[in-house]
């Protein structure tokens, strides 16, 4: 290969690099984009909180209710083989945090949905007809009616 070859290849590729590098940053500048890693971040913040809420709070005032049941030792043993233990106590805590954080989600969307719904306005009335349009309906009329007593 001739130098010129090469270096003509060498500067199509700087210029495709470049080309998808000005994509990747039109890509990442577009709002929609930013909204999502802001509400990544967010909700994995909002998780830590629903899980202290789960954890802290609504286990062991469930268990105090439920006559004293602790659900971190809730486990259910199977009797054979090497006496495995399926964690019953941790899946009922994961179902209390999803429907909570899903509870959470909802009044979310609920309250940011009403604050920016537009409210619908009734449509404006037709504007009123001109003068001359009525008195040109008005001819109009009196002309079928005269065309139809003939």
């Amino acid at each position: 290969m001739s130098k010129k070859n090469l270096a003509e290849k060498a500067a199509g590729a700087i210029k495709e690099k470049s080309g998808v590098i000005s994509e990747f940053k039109k890509f990442i500048a577009r709002g929609n984009v930013l909204d999502m890693a802001v509400g990544v971040i967010v909700g994995g913040a909002f998780t830590a909180i629903v899980n202290s809420l789960v954890n802290d709070i609504i286990t062991p005032l469930l268990g105090t209710i439920l006559a004293g049941i602790n659900f971190d030792t809730l486990v259910i043993t199977i009797p054979w083989g090497s006496n495995p233990v399926i964690t019953i106590g941790n899946f009922i805590n994961a179902i209390i945090n999803f429907f909570l954080t899903a509870l959470c989600v909802f009044i979310l969307v609920k309250t940011i949905n009403k604050f920016t719904a537009k409210k619908k306005e009734a449509p404006p009335a037709p504007p009123k007809p001109s003068d001359e349009v009525l008195l040109l309906q008005e001819i109009r009329d009196l002309l079928k009616e005269k065309q139809s007593k003939e």
